[in-house]
């Protein structure tokens, strides 16, 4: 998919609405829901001029952009919600690394979504970037994910936290699905640990070390992602703004526990995956050993055979030289020669078996 990728804003301002990602992404789309403790609404939209009511509504309003493809609609939308235009090309950037930042009327979030496959081995990952204002949260999908499904079913149950909250418990649940999501990524990627750790002891080979490499990679690919959104999540639970309500500080201090978990964990994999490079090596160099052990005893039993048929290869002509070698002329010299090289060889591997050198 990288290959899809356009990344070069070379020539255009600063500000200007390039979208930088996956061309081959889904079209955007636009959802409001609109709800309060009493009641919940949910509206799809084509045109982003439908939205601008809602960003004045004395209710709570989350609008969700799935697909950043139409750059006309994503600046459309960063105008009505009074979005700076560095804030706009940000959202359309979605190789951004993962931010906070702050502003007098609303607070602007980038982070990233990732789910992995274990058949194929790929780790895929989604930008999501969201602004909290006062009454209001828009959030921007590169790809649309169905990741936020739960927290619609959620905002549908009268009785839920989220209908009596403000717009900040909103954020708060879409970071906390977002964490609890690299939960099930690496639980995932630990199973693929596992296989390939037991595939080093019984059957290493050139596959599982380029495995190891891979999986370690997508490790630094998490790493860079969770560091930031662990400052982030931080960030918001010092209540560094006014929007941050003060019955949501203890749900984002558990928030902030989890990206704690989520580093150790990816932390404990890249050592194991480290281990597992030293176990690989010390693999292959054991059975390379082994393989040499055997071609020596080979060749230690060859040594003397050598000699004796080099002794007795040398074909001198007894009635010529005045030494004497009876054995070339003996009838029983041939098989007396391959008798006592078989009582050398079953000798020499007697004494290696019994110092247990193989």
């Amino acid at each position: 998919m990288e290959k899809f990728k356009k990344r070069s804003k070379k020539g255009y301002v600063p500000g200007a609405p390039i979208y930088v990602g996956d061309t081959k992404a889904q079209k955007t789309k636009i959802t409001v829901t609109d709800y309060n403790k009493d009641s919940i609404e949910i509206h799809e939209f084509t045109n982003p001029e439908d939205c601008r009511p809602f960003k004045s509504s004395a209710t709570n309003t989350w609008v969700n952009i799935s697909g950043l493809l139409d750059i006309d609609s994503v600046a459309k939308i960063g105008e009505i919600f009074g979005l700076h235009p560095l804030i706009v090309e940000d959202i359309l950037d979605t190789e951004h690394r993962p931010k906070l930042d702050i502003f007098d009327d609303y607070l602007f979030i980038t982070f990233k979504l990732y789910s992995y496959n274990k058949e194929t081995r790929a780790l895929t990952e989604e930008q999501l970037s969201l602004v909290l204002g006062e009454n209001h949260v828009v959030t921007f999908q590169e790809k649309g994910s169905d990741l936020f499904s739960s927290i619609h079913k959620r905002l549908e149950n009268p009785q839920s936290n989220m209908r009596k909250f403000g717009a900040d418990y909103l954020v708060h649940a879409l970071l906390d699905i977002t964490v609890d999501s690299y939960f099930e990524v690496l639980e995932k990627i630990g199973d693929v640990v596992e296989d390939i750790e037991s595939r080093i002891i019984n059957k290493p080979s050139v596959d599982t070390l380029k495995e190891i490499h891979e999986v370690k990679r997508e490790m630094i690919r998490l790493r860079k992602s969770i560091w930031p959104l662990r400052e982030i999540i931080s960030g918001l639970h010092r209540r560094i703004s006014p929007l941050i309500q003060e019955q949501t500080l203890v749900y984002l201090k558990d928030i902030y526990d989890h990206t704690i978990q989520v580093m150790d964990t990816v932390e404990t994999y890249r050592d194991i995956l480290s281990g597992m490079l030293d176990l690989y090596m010390s693999t292959m160099s054991n059975k390379m050993n082994d393989v040499m052990k055997i071609l020596t005893i080979f060749a230690t039993i060859f040594i003397p055979l050598t000699f004796i048929t080099g002794l007795y290869g040398m074909n001198f002509n007894p009635k010529i030289s005045p030494f004497n070698m009876p054995e070339l002329g003996w009838y029983f010299g041939y098989p007396f020669a391959l008798a006592i090289m078989a009582a050398v060889a079953i000798g020499m591997l007697i004494l290696f078996k019994r110092k247990k050198w193989f």
